[in-house]
């Protein structure tokens, strides 16, 4: 009889140890399960490339230097069309200004120094080499300019401004692979586009 509870203690044992070696399996199949699940989630909303990067930050300049000028344009201009428009320009700048600072930041990338608005040399040509940006000595004239003179120079270089936005936009779109960045650019040619047709209209070439 002590033998034979010996062989039943002995097999409750063995059964046991078998349905935790079983469990521990399972957790540990589940645990791969939810990171191999979580990296391709993340991988599906977070891959971006090195056109991304560039277009973001030189995006972020471009969009700085937008706004920069747009304030100008509640003391300086006599057109009530250009204040309002300088008004929806600076409003939507300025919030795609902090998404893409942020996807930046997501990146482990650094945000480019906020350079507009500092002493001339400084802070108007922020970078040369991006197109549509206006040089030092624009952005002296237009800070300069009152009246019908500012109105007629703040489009004429806005419309410059917007086409190298979209000449931008247009790149990411073909390059980028970050599908926010791409979004963001398809927004920028629809709505940069049709400001460009509404500011010649208003400058008379329309």
């Amino acid at each position: 009889m002590t033998a034979q509870r010996r062989f039943v203690r002995r097999t409750v044992l063995a059964v046991t140890a078998s349905v935790a070696a079983l469990t521990l399996a399972a957790c540990g199949n589940d645990g791969d399960g939810k990171a191999a699940s979580g990296t391709a989630s993340a991988t599906a909303t977070g891959g971006h490339n090195a056109a991304d990067v560039s277009f973001s930050k030189e995006m972020i300049q471009h969009h700085r230097q937008a706004v920069e000028m747009a304030g100008l344009a509640a003391g300086h201009a006599s057109s009530a069309q250009v204040k309002s428009l300088a008004t929806k320009i600076e409003g939507a700048q300025a919030p795609e200004i902090k998404t893409m600072s942020g996807w930046l930041t997501s990146w482990g990338e650094q945000v480019p120094q906020d350079m507009s608005g500092m002493d001339s040399g400084m802070g108007h040509d922020m970078s040369s080499s991006t197109p549509g940006m206006m040089s030092d000595a624009d952005m002296g004239k237009l800070e300069k300019a009152s009246g019908a003179d500012f109105d007629t120079m703040f489009l004429t270089m806005m419309v410059e401004h917007h086409e190298g936005a979209v000449s931008m936009a247009k790149a990411e779109k073909t390059d980028g692979e970050y599908k926010p960045a791409t979004e963001l650019a398809a927004g920028v040619i629809t709505a940069q586009s049709a400001e460009i047709e509404q500011m010649n209209k208003m400058l008379g070439k329309g």
